[in-house]
C-alpha cells in the first residue's frame, strides 16, 4: 500500500512481464480447450455414422449442428490464440519504449486486439482484468461498456449455417445423407434436376471465362 491508502502503482517493466505470463498460460489454456473439442468432435462422428447407418435423420442433423458449433468454437480460439500473440509480441515492444523512453507507449494495435479478446466468452475474465491494467498503465484507451458484452452462442443456425451442417453431413457420411435436404425439409430434390442446375451454372462459368478471354485480347 503507499501513501493515504492507495495501492502502489505496478513498475512497468513487472507489468509488461506479468500480462506477458498471464497471455502466455491462457495461450496454454487454449490449445487444451481446442483438443478437448476436438476429441469430443471425434466422438459425435462416431455417433452421427452409427446414426447414419440406422437411417436416423434427425438424429444426424442435430449431431451435425454440434460439430458445425464446436467447429465454429475452435475456429475462434485459434483466432484468439492469434490475438494473443499479436498482444504479447506488442509487449515486448513495449519494453524496449521502456529502456529508451522510460515510459510505456499508447497502443492501438493493442487496443484492437484486446476489444477482440474480451468479447471471447471463455477469455472474457481473464481479459477484462488484463485490459484495466493496460488501461492503467496508459497501454490502451478506456474501453466502452458495450465492449465487454459476450457474443451469443445461441443463435439460430440461418440459411447460410445450415448449408454448413448440409456439408457436414455429406462429409462424414461419405454422401450417404448427399447435402442433407431432409433437414429442412422431407422433399428429396430429383437427380435430374441437380444435374440441370450443375450444367447452367458450368455454361455461365465457360460463358464469363470465354469473354474475360477476349476482353484480354481486345
Amino acid at each position: 500500500m503507499g501513501l493515504f491508502g492507495q495501492a502502489k502503482q505496478k513498475d512497468p517493466k513487472e507489468l509488461v512481464q506479468e500480462i506477458t505470463r498471464n497471455l502466455n498460460k491462457e495461450g496454454r489454456g487454449i490449445d487444451r480447450q481446442i483438443r478437448s473439442i476436438e476429441r469430443e468432435q471425434d466422438k459425435v462422428k462416431r455417433s452421427l455414422k452409427d446414426a447414419a447407418k440406422k437411417n436416423q435423420k434427425d438424429v444426424c442433423a442435430v449431431l451435425a449442428k454440434e460439430i458445425v458449433n464446436s467447429r465454429k468454437v475452435v475456429n475462434r480460439l485459434h483466432t484468439s490464440k492469434a490475438q494473443m500473440s499479436s498482444v504479447s509480441m506488442q509487449m515486448k515492444n513495449q519494453l524496449s519504449v521502456l529502456r529508451v523512453t522510460g515510459a510505456l507507449q499508447k497502443s492501438t494495435e493493442v487496443m484492437k486486439s484486446m476489444q477482440a479478446l474480451v468479447k471471447i466468452p471463455e477469455l472474457q475474465s481473464i481479459m477484462m482484468d488484463m485490459s484495466k491494467e493496460m488501461m492503467k498503465a496508459g497501454i490502451i484507451e478506456e474501453m466502452l461498456e458495450d465492449t465487454f458484452e459476450s457474443l451469443d452462442d445461441q443463435e439460430e443456425l440461418d440459411e447460410a449455417a445450415q448449408e454448413e451442417v448440409d456439408k457436414v453431413l455429406f462429409e462424414i457420411t461419405a454422401g450417404a445423407l448427399g447435402e442433407a435436404p431432409a433437414a429442412v425439409d422431407n422433399e428429396l430434390p430429383t437427380p435430374a434436376a441437380s444435374v440441370a442446375v450443375e450444367s447452367d451454372e458450368e455454361e455461365e462459368e465457360v460463358e464469363d471465362m470465354q469473354a474475360r478471354l477476349e476482353a484480354l485480347r481486345s
